[in-house]
């Protein structure tokens, strides 16, 4: 690694290019553990944030958000959770607290505010990163954009009336900032279902057009599950082990909520409380709403879910001998009515429906990457974050590795891993140019008329 100090933290003056070791692009916690590893390895390198430490914390999360996994999986690298409920769920703010605290502890070589534009290679094998603020090159680059950067809104949204007021889940912060009257809320992977609770407990009355997401208790035999999970090594399983990887990556979280110190999300027992529940959304037309005929698929199939989750805990306490006491199997609270199977449509007008919620997910846009390392879904081929290019890795990517990866409880390992990585790779080659596997960037990556962000999130 070169010997060059590190950069600070202010952009430099002038409009020579400035090269480093390692550029880092993107300063959430997969960048900012990445740059501990690199910081105590004492490796040259600098991180470009776009916004500033915890932004898509800070702007993209609902007022009353918290974690849903314990306390206790808040595991950067040298900085696990210092607070005093291990047990507990942090909120949104305290996430914010964490992150600003991780950074203090160890001054990283952050710039703020500095958005990339260009990633392209060069003939010498080194690379170039183009940004708002002037040109840098580095020997070696991370891509920590995460997985949150397109909010993805299906184009059916595009034939209801303006006077409906349509957001994505990544914009909702609370009821109050809504008009009167009902709301629809789209998905039911972890966003829908919690704002939906939110807005249900504020006592807004609330529709809910239900995926296929699996859901999971909070709770079992005496633990919390995901205590249970990680003492079964599910959480350190690596995503080769895995026979469909993509199947899996791909996958929608398990929905469940820290709220309140943590419980279940039963959307059953919501529909007992009021909120109406409906399949899948099928289509829109002259203010009308269509739903599939799969409620009562996806709340059977969301049960089962869980209860196959407590059969392997089951399982795991038999084999280990585990003392721990015994509970009750979850018992349906609600079933669908005969109209779910051939649902009508709605009328938005005569539900009094004022407000939809698009949780549909999310998207990347790497079209910024000037590089053959996509497959034909946009999505960058690694091997856990190693790309075929040599010098370009990615971290905080959806199972990158294993389930942590990305968050809080598994992004040290990631970052560890790339940094060995890191270390070993020399730049010895020198390379003619590169090339692209087929067409040209533009034939690679379409305009943005033709361009939709290739899901990541759901």
């Amino acid at each position: 690694m070169s010997g060059t100090p590190p950069m600070s933290t202010n952009w430099p003056d002038g409009t020579e290019t400035v090269h480093r070791s390692v550029v880092v692009i993107g300063g959430g916690q997969a960048g900012l553990s990445m740059s501990w590893w690199l910081t105590h390895r004492g490796i040259d390198h600098v991180v470009l944030e776009r916004d500033r430490v915890a932004s898509e914390w800070r702007n993209r999360r609902w007022d009353s958000f918290c974690l849903v996994t314990p306390n206790w999986q808040c595991r950067l690298p040298g900085f696990p959770y210092p607070g005093d409920e291990p047990d507990g769920f942090i909120l949104r703010d305290e996430i914010v607290q964490y992150l600003e605290k991780f950074v203090a502890s160890f001054d990283p070589p952050l710039i703020e505010g500095v958005s990339a534009t260009r990633l392209r290679g060069r003939s010498d094998g080194t690379f170039e990163i183009r940004t708002d603020r002037g040109t840098i090159t580095a020997d070696q680059v991370v891509v920590a954009t995460g997985p949150y950067q397109v909010p993805r809104i299906p184009r059916m949204a595009e034939r209801i009336t303006d006077r409906i007021t349509q957001l994505h889940s990544s914009a909702y912060k609370n009821p109050e900032q809504l008009p009167e009257g009902a709301v629809l809320v789209v998905g039911t992977g972890q966003s829908g279902c919690q704002i939906a609770e939110d807005l249900h407990l504020a006592g807004r009355t609330v529709h809910l057009a239900t995926g296929t997401a699996p859901r999971v208790a909070r709770w079992y035999r005496g633990r919390d599950v995901v205590a249970w999970l990680d003492d079964m090594g599910t959480y350190t399983r690596g995503i080769d082990q895995f026979d469909d990887a993509d199947a899996v990556r791909f996958r929608a979280n398990h929905y469940v909520t820290g709220r309140d110190g943590g419980h279940d999300i039963d959307l059953r027992a919501f529909a007992v409380q009021g909120m109406a529940l409906h399949g899948r959304l099928t289509g829109i037309s002259n203010g009308r709403l269509t739903f599939g005929p799969d409620l009562r698929s996806n709340l059977d199939n969301a049960d089962q879910v869980s209860e196959s989750i407590k059969d392997s805990i089951d399982a795991y306490i038999e084999k280990a001998g585990i003392d721990a006491p015994v509970e009750d199997r979850y018992v349906p609270v609600w079933e669908p009515g005969p109209e779910a199977d051939d649902p009508a449509d709605l009328s938005l007008e005569d539900a009094g429906i004022t407000t939809v919620i698009w949780s549909t997910g999310y998207g990347r846009d790497d079209r910024w990457v000037e590089l053959p390392i996509f497959n034909g879904r946009g999505y960058p081929t690694h091997d856990r974050g190693v790309t075929s290019q040599p010098g370009l890795y990615f971290i905080g990517l959806p199972w990158q590795h294993t389930w942590g990866s990305g968050r809080f409880a598994g992004v040290a390992a990631d970052a560890e891993h790339l940094a060995k990585k890191i270390v070993a790779t020399r730049r010895s080659a020198v390379v003619t140019g590169l090339h692209w596997l087929a067409g040209t960037p533009q034939e690679t990556y379409p305009t943005d008329d033709d361009w939709s962000a290739p899901r990541t999130v759901a």
